[in-house]
């Protein structure tokens, strides 16, 4: 588990999936990444996924769930996919909806990537929409600065760890 001053991050597990069904359903949290919100068994068979692990042995799944310290609820998720002999680990942050505006994205988008320097990760990358000015400053807040290369319509934000 990983923590912050109001977070705690605790790995994911398909036991989550309900709680998380209701912290993802607004559909406008899917505006920049496309898709729709799961149902909770929809959810709870990807959470089933990502918790076995990847089907590559040198790539690492690395997910959190976040809960509200205090209130003691689950409101996002974080997660880092790490590459083999840790050369670059992708990131990636979704907070509900309810939840967002108060700073909760960069916490835990931070513990993450200091989690990762510590490791030591070599290259930490993050994909950013280009109209979504919240997750940019989430990726900035992290060290990560926009590249010229795209993916999938998304800006490419890197930064090199300490590796």
């Amino acid at each position: 588990m990983l923590a912050t001053r109001r977070l705690d991050l605790v790995p994911l597990h398909p036991s989550h999936a309900d709680e998380m069904a209701l912290v993802l359903a607004d559909p406008a949290l899917h505006a920049f990444t496309g898709g729709a919100p799961l149902s909770a068994p929809a959810l709870r068979a990807r959470y089933e996924r990502l918790a076995a692990g990847s089907p590559d042995p040198a790539v690492v799944w690395a997910n959190w769930v976040l809960r509200l310290r205090g209130q003691g609820r689950l409101v996002g998720t974080v997660q880092a996919t790490i590459g083999a002999a840790l050369d670059r680990a992708e990131l990636a942050w979704t907070v509900g909806a309810p939840w967002q505006g108060h700073g909760l994205a960069t916490e835990a988008a931070r513990a993450l990537a200091d989690w990762l320097t510590e490791l030591p990760v070599g290259l930490l990358v993050a994909h950013v929409h280009p109209d979504h000015a919240a997750s940019a400053a989430v990726a900035a807040a992290c060290g990560l600065r926009p590249t010229p290369y795209r993916q999938d319509g998304e800006i490419r934000w890197e930064s090199l760890g300490s590796g």
